[in-house]
């Protein structure tokens, strides 16, 4: 090996010899060279790794924020449904036993004797009825009561207070459907409140009598003169 034998000269074979070494030397070396890189460059990717730093926002989400940070609103409550019935309205309290006899607990009304003779006298009747489940007490003074007589057209022709005005004190406890009967004469002739008139026989007609009681006032009860 060492005494190259051919047909050249022995410098021929000693430079062939001497590239063929270069050659070996330069790949030995770059194989070398480029395994300490890539042993380097894994080295530095893994330190990275673990001291990375936050990428930066795209543009897009820099000005509009992510669906994740909205919060939508919430609908208001709706109200409660309506009941579907209305409770009972509250009983009324009962009167009290033995107090007084207001307009409704007492029925009022006045008869006649349906007809009667011009100039006659005849006796009508206030009647006065305990309605309630209670006794109660009404006052039947005579300044209270009254009783007037209206012609066809619905003028005023005689009152029982006109001219003979009473006064009494007659307080009276009812029982429940008690009835109490308050007589009343009537003279026959005509009056007015200030009982300054001529006083004279009403005409032959049909006529109505009309009570009251204070407050309470009855229905109209017939009357025919003639």
């Amino acid at each position: 090996m060492l005494h190259p034998v051919g047909p050249l000269p022995a410098a021929v074979y000693w430079r062939r010899r001497l590239v063929v070494l270069v050659v070996l030397a330069a790949v030995v070396g770059g194989l070398t060279w480029g395994a300490v890189a890539l042993v380097g460059s894994r080295g530095a990717g893994g330190e990275s790794t673990g001291t990375a730093t936050p990428t930066e926002l795209p543009a897009l989400e820099r000005v509009v924020p992510s669906v994740a940070a909205l919060r939508t609103p919430e609908a208001p409550a709706a109200p409660p449904p309506p009941p579907s019935e209305e409770p009972p309205p509250a009983a009324a309290s009962a009167p009290a036993p033995g107090g007084p006899c207001a307009d409704d607990m007492v029925a009022l009304e006045v008869r006649t004797p349906g007809q009667v003779a011009p100039g006659s006298k005849p006796t009508f009747e206030l009647v006065l009825t305990n309605t309630s489940p209670v006794p109660c007490v009404r006052a039947l003074d005579k300044e209270l009561q009254e009783l007037v007589l209206i012609d066809a057209s619905g003028a005023r022709v005689w009152g029982s207070n006109d001219c003979f005005p009473e006064n009494s004190d007659e307080p009276r406890e009812l029982a429940p459907g008690e009835t109490v009967v308050v007589p009343l004469l009537w003279g026959g002739l005509t009056s007015e409140p200030t009982c300054t008139a001529p006083r004279v026989p009403p005409a032959p007609g049909s006529y109505v009598v009309r009570g009251r009681l204070d407050t309470k006032a009855s229905g109209d009860a017939p009357l025919v003169i003639g």
